[in-house]
């Protein structure tokens, strides 16, 4: 299994490795719209739950998007991000709205034990090698903390070649509800709420350069709405996202 080293260097090429400068700029306005329903969840889980944090923590911020999305919207006050990748912090760090941008090992969070009233965990989960240490680590730092991941553990998403996708984008594990649970269990923690999205129509066809690819990522997402209706059945089949809101287990 990958090593944090490893998850380093990863994340680094990344945000270094585009071919041209067109396709670097395809790749920001990607995680710029994916920012979008990234940040509808985190506000959604937080008002389930009654959660109304004043300072923000997003772990493996990345180059910041969602961060600055929470900012735009008022939601917190304070808006930190922490990440691995070097050359993501210093992109980061100029977000609008965003207070700090830290280097972190992938191990100890350079914060103080409950410095953030909220934190997120938002396609962080699946990439590292010891999930429920990440999130206890995170829940340290963070009176609350969500957590987001595509749940592949799905007929879809075992077929051989979006195995293989999944593995170069660096997903090390493939979830269903039951071990989001476990993990979460395992870190010390207990959900208060939860949802699943199949996303918007617009990251299902962002890449599509063709009507024929369009075609195929609008019926893509239409199935997943469908099959969203009936999350036992829909999660079997197909991937979606899957969000809850945690709290320390002995908390009431």
């Amino acid at each position: 299994m990958a090593q944090i080293e490893d998850l380093e260097q990863f994340y680094e090429d990344c945000y270094v490795a585009a071919a041209t400068p067109q396709d670097a700029e395809r790749a920001r306005r990607w995680r710029a719209l994916s920012a979008g329903p990234k940040a509808d969840h985190v506000m959604t889980l937080c008002r389930r739950a009654k959660v109304t944090p004043a300072t923000v923590a997003d772990v493996g911020c990345g180059d910041g998007a969602m961060l600055a999305e929470l900012a735009r919207r008022r939601f917190g006050t304070t808006h930190v991000g922490f990440e691995l990748s070097s050359t993501a912090v210093e992109i980061a760090r100029n977000q609008p709205g965003v207070a700090a941008v830290h280097g972190y090992d992938g191990r100890r969070l350079p914060a103080q034990d409950g410095a953030f009233d909220l934190g997120i965990l938002s396609h962080v989960i699946e990439h590292v090698p010891h999930p429920a240490a990440t999130l206890r680590e995170t829940a340290r730092v963070c009176r609350a903390v969500v957590v987001e991941v595509p749940l592949e553990n799905n007929v879809s998403a075992g077929r051989p070649v979006k195995r293989a996708h999944a593995e170069e984008i660096g997903h090390l594990h493939r979830f269903d509800r039951a071990q989001v649970d476990a993990f979460v269990a395992e870190a010390g923690l207990r959900v208060v709420a939860r949802l699943s999205d199949p996303l918007p129509l617009a990251v299902h066809t962002y890449f599509a350069t063709t009507p024929v690819q369009r075609a195929a990522g609008t019926a893509k997402w239409a199935m997943r709405a469908g099959l969203g209706l009936v999350p036992a059945v829909g999660e079997r089949l197909v991937t979606v996202h899957h969000a809850v809101l945690c709290v320390p287990a002995q908390q009431r």
